[in-house]
């Protein structure tokens, strides 16, 4: 089992940063990747960037060049640094750990960019 929490969310201005980070514990060594996911009202959940344990990433189009996943073994904390924020990125982002059981959740953290 491995929990997650977030935090950092919250409301900025177009054109400003954020840093949202994850702390993970628990069974933390078979986490296979660690990953951040946004879901807008009446939308689905979607990918917005993604890192594996050999620090591959993945990153969602509408967020590559602007938003930056990293993470800190020392910590077990994942971070997704956003950088010119657009209204658009406004969703409820959540992060999640791949394990060879499937996937768990954070309870999710509110981003809200104001035009």
């Amino acid at each position: 089992q491995v929990q997650l929490v977030e935090s950092g969310g919250g409301l900025v201005q177009a054109g400003g940063s954020l840093r949202l980070s994850c702390a993970a514990s628990g069974s933390v060594f078979s986490i296979n990747a660690l990953g951040w996911y946004r879901q807008a009202p009446g939308k689905q959940r979607d990918l917005v960037a993604r890192l594996t344990r050999g620090f591959s990433t993945t990153y969602a189009d509408s967020v590559k060049g602007r938003f930056t996943i990293s993470r800190d073994n020392a910590k077990n904390t994942v971070y997704l640094q956003m950088n010119s924020l657009k209204p658009e990125d406004t969703a409820v982002y959540y992060c999640a750990a791949d394990l060879p059981s499937g996937r768990s959740w954070g309870q999710g953290t509110q981003v809200t960019v104001s035009s």
